[in-house]
């Protein structure tokens, strides 16, 4: 069974003046279990749209979304999931501890089994000696991670994040990466958006380009990083000890090596040399 399935899914807003705006054009998009998937696009691409279509914020004008199997207009569905929107907003007056505990029961979670997970993400997240002050208190990085909190405690199978990193310094843009990835260890799905092209690059399997509401591209991450190959960087020393350093084209490196092997060179390191995934989407984008 897929996490998610997303067929023909098309969104259409009415703008000023009674215009139509195509938010969303015939989406399909499918997204196995246990798989990071990065949704990337600029900004009014249509990536926010897409999440709250998955998660039946937002009704579509056709198609359709399922979760583990389950329609996603369907509430139950969304047991399965763990989702932080793009910019998230708590009953700022309760503590975190207060506020998880909510959430925690909205899932029907046992006390004791609360109490244990949320002692475990908030010392993940850095919010246990916080966890007792009221959210209105808090800093933006620090309120994202409450966001993450309250998406991580239930332990789902499917994790819907989007933009998870923003507000973050880059320290904790750092732990929610390593939570990312230890979640695909456990063989949990995280669908999240983003336009920043590194953290695509780091954490996930596929990632998917959209622009303008249409679903360009989706593209292991291994494949574009291996397309993007032009050559490496060969770190040589020479027999008098001198450093050297050569770019050398995919298609010569072997010879490279033996022609360092008869002039007496050590070949301390290679380096390859790549287009990186900022450049894959820029030119994807480029390209519409």
């Amino acid at each position: 069974m897929n996490a998610i399935e997303i067929t023909g899914m098309y969104k259409q807003f009415t703008g000023k003046r009674m215009t139509k705006v195509d938010a969303l054009k015939g989406l399909d998009l499918t997204i196995a279990a246990g798989e990071v998937f990065g949704f990337l696009g600029p900004n009014g691409a249509g990536k926010s749209t897409t999440i709250k279509l998955v998660m039946g914020l937002l009704r579509p004008t056709s198609g359709r979304a399922q979760i583990m199997g389950m329609d996603s207009c369907q509430a139950e569905s969304r047991r399965h999931v763990g989702y932080l929107p793009e910019n998230p907003a708590f009953y700022d007056y309760l503590s975190a501890e207060e506020y998880i505990a909510f959430v925690g029961s909205q899932f029907r979670m046992d006390k004791v089994l609360l109490t244990q997970r949320s002692e475990e993400v908030f010392k993940r997240l850095d919010l246990w000696e916080a966890r007792k002050r009221p959210i209105r208190g808090y800093s933006k990085g620090m309120v994202q991670r409450v966001g993450l909190a309250q998406a991580l405690v239930h332990d789902p199978d499917v994790y819907i994040l989007d933009e998870p990193m923003s507000g973050l310094d880059p320290i904790g843009r750092s732990l929610v990466k390593d939570i990312i990835l230890d979640l695909r260890i456990r063989g949990k799905c995280v669908f999240f958006s983003t336009h920043i092209t590194d953290d695509v690059e780091k954490v996930c399997d596929r990632v998917g380009v959209i622009n303008k509401g249409q679903l360009l591209v989706v593209e292991s991450v291994e494949t574009i990083l291996q397309r993007g190959l032009e050559g490496y960087t060969v770190f040589l020393t020479n027999p008098d000890g001198k450093k050297e350093e050569l770019f050398v084209k995919k298609a010569e490196l072997q010879k490279c090596i033996e022609q360092s092997v008869i002039l007496h060179q050590s070949v301390e390191k290679i380096e390859p040399c790549r287009k990186n995934m900022e450049t894959f989407f820029l030119e994807i984008v480029a390209q519409q």
